[in-house]
């Protein structure tokens, strides 16, 4: 049976082609992302494992800036008391914030959440060996920077010019002294690093006289557990001590887990181009199967037993499985190498180290495919079995019973109609469990539609034939007739193209109905004609709402400052806004009291928070501040809850004087005239041009709020987009081997007058309408699951409405007909080329 099922594999290798590419495709996909995610892993580890080569402990303050009752971080004093330490080889501390420069046309260089600033701290040979520098030297004085090499390129930087340095305060220059290469992970992250001297980044990111990091060499022969136990008592409360080898493990620990996430999507999008390369697997086989009824029941008359058939048939798929995973894993290395070189454009570096080839991406490549390939093709096999030999003799085409469609129809019924009812249900329920309720449902319905797709083929085909008949005449009726005449055939064709826009059409209607209500939550509820905040996640610094606060035009300026203390035995979350101006740049609305009474020293609360908690205007409640000094604070407004605002406001007059320092995320500004390119300017003129702060406009806002929405759907849409060229490749392979079998057909339709235009025609027809009906299914479904997903959200987005985006739908169909048109391209030629006599002759 092996031979026969070899034989069989070289007798069709052109009809298998597809299906090779097909489970070749998903499974480069598995393997490629198996490689690169351990060429990555390694890499990190390798980077993260030189960087506490020679650190015997490794010292970490953990400091709240709004506690003053902590010290802000490890004080020179306790820095040379670990220096000290019996053991210690040396002690250096280390400081580090944001930091950034601009390149030449004043842009901000790296990606601004990894841009940081930290200070150079050389040793007794007047080196720091975190840095090899290529040109100069190290900043010793407080004008002095230095840069990293790639920072250095990119703003064509030299020893000797002058730097225009942006923090979260003003920009100020200094002269570069120095360019250099480090193993530093923001660096390798696509940011920049800027060194100072010890005084000055101290200054700049804390304390003087205090570091945030301690790191401690040992001496020859020195146990760094025992430096590690010396160590801790000299320590403050806010600061931990562990050996370098411990925080290098934990780590990798980290990275690995950071990747872990990164695989199950990509993984998870190779699972849906597998399960949709089911469906042309299984096609092809069926096709197969039902061309070599005769050989069938040849073998079975000579004495093949069903199992052997059915063993021969899993046989061919698990050699087709073979080849194509051996193809696919070669395809997936390359994938890898292409990942790794893709990040480099997007400014992700990778740290450089060799492309790791492991046991675990061969052996999930050959058991994925294999195990597809061969579960695809258990069904016909099994289907092959079942035909008897003399029904098999007689018939090239047996018909699948009219019983066996009833069950087909019956299951598929059932499971549709239960699936349906648990994501209404889990629709109405809401939340967490709504959501596994949903999807739970989602798999029943897609199974059940799967199922019944053959029996909807008829009605909805037919319901276009008309349209067909009337724009294409003959070719039209008879690319009509095609479509349905096999339709099961038609069915797992369209299901592998449904699968897709299901997902691609439930993530569109998801994300456009969120992305619509978001944008409208920001046109509603902010009134401020601009936004000023770190091009990074830092804080703004209160010399920028200083300068804000006197640029030209401005009419109001108020901040969205971080407030937190202890109100009435609870912790509150709170704005500091500036009384007078908050109402101006957003949307506060009372429902009690009057928002001037935050002037005077009241505070505002949130309508639900207040109903909670049963204050009221006038209440008087207990406060705790950050410095542990305590007060009382009188309710003087209640406000409508607004997405934008936490359940606090306060004048931040009030609490300024408890905080350390102000976090201060954003600052918004209403200025005479509105949103025009002279305000602007004279904004960014007043921040002093600085490159790591960014000045948004209305449009802005909203690309802000509502941008990531349009980012996640692209990065779904090319991740999917695997799963659809399956699909494309499904229609081919349909098509194709329908053409083979129709080769009578074809030819007594040539010889009775149908020219070769009109059969390309009738074939490109055929692949637009079962296109077409696997697309209207997907967006039906896809619909379906957008809203009722939705429907679990809506709770918490103010004005939350299902969104239909008409537009995109509007291209998945129309890229739904082009697939079917480039899918025919190859079958049709082929059709309108066969020569009329000898597909007459053919059987």
């Amino acid at each position: 049976m092996f031979r026969t099922a070899l034989r069989n594999v070289l007798a069709h290798k052109a009809r298998l082609l597809m299906t090779v590419l097909a489970v070749m495709l998903g499974v480069a996909f598995v393997s490629g992302t198996l490689v690169f995610s351990d060429t990555l892993n390694q890499a990190l580890r390798n980077q993260s494992a030189k960087s506490y080569d020679n650190v015997a402990v490794a010292v970490t303050s953990y400091t709240d800036e709004n506690d003053a009752t902590q010290e802000p971080g490890i004080s020179l004093a306790t820095l040379d008391k670990i220096a000290k330490v019996d053991g210690v080889a040396s002690a250096t501390g280390r400081v580090e914030g944001f930091a950034g420069v601009p390149d030449k046309d004043g842009r901000l260089i790296g990606v601004g959440w990894s841009n940081k600033g930290s200070n150079y701290s050389p040793g007794k040979d007047g080196k720091d060996a975190r840095y090899a520098f290529t040109e100069g030297s190290g900043p010793v004085e407080a004008g002095q920077i230095a840069l990293d090499k790639d920072t250095a390129d990119k703003g064509a930087y030299k020893v000797g010019d002058s730097v225009r340095v942006a923090t979260n305060g003003p920009v100020k220059e200094y002269t570069l002294q120095g360019v250099f290469t480090t193993d530093d992970g923001a660096v390798s992250a696509g940011g920049s690093l800027v060194l100072f001297d010890t005084e000055v980044a101290q200054r700049l990111f804390l304390k003087p006289g205090y570091f945030s990091d301690v790191t401690v060499t040992a001496a020859p022969g020195t146990d760094d557990r025992k430096i590690l136990d010396a160590v801790e008592p000299l320590l403050p409360e806010n600061a931990h001590a562990e050996t370098g080898q411990t925080l290098a493990d934990r780590q990798a620990e980290n990275i690995e887990q950071g990747l872990s996430a990164f695989n199950q999507v990509l993984l998870g999008a190779a699972a849906i181009a597998l399960f949709v390369g089911v469906f042309l697997i299984a096609n092809t086989f069926t096709m197969l199967v039902a061309q070599r009824t005769k050989e069938v029941a040849l073998m079975r008359a000579v004495g093949a037993s069903r199992k052997q058939i059915t063993r021969s048939v899993l046989m061919e798929a698990a050699i087709v499985g073979l080849i194509a995973s051996a193809a696919g894993y070669v395809l997936g290395i390359g994938l890898a190498v292409g990942l790794r070189s893709g990040m480099a454009a997007f400014e992700l570096k990778v740290p450089d180290g060799p492309l790791v080839l492991g046991a675990t991406p061969v052996i999930s490549a050959l058991a994925v495919g294999i195990l597809v390939t061969m579960l695809a093709a258990w069904l016909p096999g099994r289907r092959a079995a079942k035909i008897p030999p003399v029904a098999a003799m007689n018939s090239a085409h047996a018909a699948p019973t009219q019983k066996s469609l009833i069950v087909r129809n019956t299951i598929g019924g059932v499971l549709a109609g239960v699936g349906c009812a648990v994501i209404v249900f889990g629709a109405v329920k809401g939340s967490g469990l709504g959501r596994i309720l949903i999807a739970a449902g989602a798999f029943l319905t897609l199974i059940g539609v799967i199922m019944l797709i053959p029996l909807l083929s008829r009605p909805l085909i037919a319901a276009v034939r008309p349209l067909m008949v009337g724009g294409f005449g003959i070719s039209g009726k008879l690319a009509g007739q095609n479509a349905v005449r096999n339709p099961r055939r038609t069915g797992a064709t369209a299901s592998a193209l449904a699968i897709g826009l299901t997902l691609v059409t439930g993530l569109s209607v998801l994300g456009v109905t969120v992305g619509r209500s978001i944008d409208k939550m920001t046109t509603d509820q902010i009134k401020a004609d601009y936004m000023v905040r770190m091009a990074g996640t830092g804080d703004l610094d209160q010399t920028a709402l200083t300068a804000l606060e006197k640029a030209p035009g401005v009419t109001a300026v108020s901040p969205q400052q971080d407030a937190y203390f202890e109100l009435d035995g609870e912790f509150a979350s709170a704005s500091a806004v500036t009384p007078g101006a908050v109402e101006k740049v957003l949307n506060v609305e009372a429902v009690g009291g009057s928002l001037d009474s935050l002037g005077q020293g009241k505070i505002a609360v949130a309508e639900k928070t207040a109903e909670k908690r049963g204050w009221k205007v006038g209440s008087t409640l207990p406060v705790t501040y950050n410095d542990d000094k305590k007060g009382e604070l009188t309710v003087g407004a209640v406000y409508k809850d607004s997405e934008l605002l936490p359940s606090v406001l306060v004048d931040r007059k009030v609490v300024d004087p408890h905080d350390v320092k102000p976090y201060i995320p954003a600052i918004f500004v209403k200025m005479e005239g509105g949103g025009t390119a002279a305000n602007e300017k004279a904004l960014i003129d007043a921040l002093g041009d600085n490159p790591a702060m960014t000045v948004m406009d209305k449009q802005d806002i909203r690309d802000e709020f509502g941008g990531f929405i349009n980012i996640l759907l692209n990065i779904m849409y090319g991740l999917l987009a695997m799963a659809l060229i399956i699909a494309v490749l499904g229609v081919v392979n349909t098509l194709a081997m329908s053409v083979f079998e129709r080769q009578q057909e074809i030819g007594m339709l040539r010889a009775i007058g149908l020219d070769r235009r009109r059969v390309k025609r009738m074939v490109r027809l055929e692949a637009v309408v079962i296109s077409m009906f696997g697309a209207v299914v997907g967006i039906a479904l896809g619909s379906f699951l957008g809203w009722a997903i939705g429907e679990t959200i809506a709770s918490s987005l103010p004005d939350y409405a299902l969104v239909l985006p008409w537009d995109r739908i509007a291209v998945f169909l129309l890229l739904a007909g082009l697939v079917g048109v480039l899918a025919s391209l190859w079958p049709a030629r082929s059709a309108a080329k066969l020569n009329m006599l000898n597909a007459i002759k053919a059987e």
